[in-house]
């Protein structure tokens, strides 16, 4: 996204296209209750990263999200955005510059996709010449026909478009920092995994600061560039990269949450781009070995093994993107693999690594 489209040049903004947030030593207790929901969370969010956090019913993730941008108030600690106390904002102000993103998706249902997009914009004033070039920007975006699209109302869309119109909505004025609480939870299994990829791309593109709360460590790790494991009561177990968590879990706790699978887990954060793949023959690069399935060397190692299971063990072709074969993947490569995953998990630990479980730095 060019400079000169974002929304910080309708006006004043007291952050950058993308803030780094930090957490330090946030509690919260509700009245009556005697134990916090959260209990002195410390975390940095780089700027342009996306942080996940999850863990059991009762650990507070959704709680820590609203504090963040006040819909609650805090009881103890600060909360930063671009260096800046969140606690000396305005909260009506503060959640204009802070995109949010729910399940329920919330379109008001009254209102057309483009009128639903242009909340923000028009809150803060922009001219409406810009405000319907923002919208059509933010439609071609997610891959939405702007002519077709904008006019829509929401009881006229699938689920999953409702779900990206709610996204462009949220990113409709250029926030620093995007709030995402469970937001493909209520979509199908087939349009959740595109929907995870449509919106891996677009933070791609616009990398925004992203704090995405999900109670699925499957979607956790494939989203996050880092994670916060959270235990009840409010209390962070690990907060790492999804690969060190993955390798290295901080203690029992946190390798049961994550599942005995974590070699397979694993799999998903490798690319067939990443291995030495076996040598193709000598093939030319619109051939494939004896009619192998022919896979995009960006596919991750674990929907390699998939695609292995349901082709009967048959061996994979990779390819690059101008289609000109890279290697072969076969069964016996992937158990290497694995093999080779155990061997350091076992090296490291199994499970009782330093795991960073206060790591106020970002881990």
């Amino acid at each position: 996204m060019k400079t000169e489209d974002t929304a910080h040049n309708e006006g004043p903004s007291a952050f950058a296209q993308a803030a780094e947030l930090e957490l330090r030593g946030v509690s919260k207790l509700y009245p009556g209750q005697r134990e916090p929901a959260i209990k002195e969370l410390s975390l940095t969010v780089p700027a342009g990263e996306v942080c996940v956090l999850v863990g059991p019913s009762g650990s507070g993730k959704t709680t820590a999200m609203r504090l963040i941008n006040r819909l609650i108030p805090i009881s103890g600690g600060d909360i930063l955005l671009g260096g800046e106390s969140v606690l000396e904002r305005e909260p009506k102000a503060l959640r204009r510059e802070i995109g949010y993103v729910i399940q329920q998706i919330g379109l008001f249902p009254h209102q057309t996709v483009g009128e639903n997009i242009a909340t923000v914009p028009r809150l803060l004033g922009w001219e409406e010449k810009r405000i319907g070039e923002r919208v059509d920007e933010l439609l071609a975006l997610i891959d939405l026909d702007p002519a077709e699209m904008r006019t829509r109302y929401p009881s006229q869309l699938s689920g999953g478009q409702r779900q990206r119109v709610g996204v462009a909505r949220a990113l409709a004025a250029d926030p620093p920092l995007m709030l995402m609480d469970e937001p493909f939870g209520a979509i199908d299994p087939i349009n959740r995994a595109r929907l995870q990829d449509e919106f891996l791309r677009l933070q791609a593109q616009v990398k925004k600061t992203v704090v995405f709360v999900t109670h699925d460590i499957d979607e956790a790790i494939k989203m996050g560039d880092r994670i916060a494991i959270l235990r009840e009561g409010g209390v962070l177990a690990q907060y790492d990269t999804p690969q060190e968590i993955l390798t290295r879990p901080a203690d029992s706790f946190v390798a049961q949450f994550v599942g005995a699978d974590r070699g397979l887990k694993r799999l998903a954060l490798t690319t067939l781009a990443e291995l030495k793949l076996i040598e193709p023959n000598g093939l030319r690069p619109d051939e494939s070995a004896d009619g192998a399935r022919r896979v995009p060397r960006e596919t991750s190692v674990r929907d390699a093994l998939s695609t292995l299971l349901s082709a009967g063990g048959q061996p994979l072709t990779v390819i690059d993107g101008e289609g000109r074969v890279e290697g072969l993947v076969t069964l016996t490569l992937v158990e290497q693999l694995l093999s080779e995953e155990a061997a350091n998990a076992n090296a490291n630990g199994n499970g009782n690594g330093n795991g960073n479980g206060n790591a106020a730095d970002g881990g």
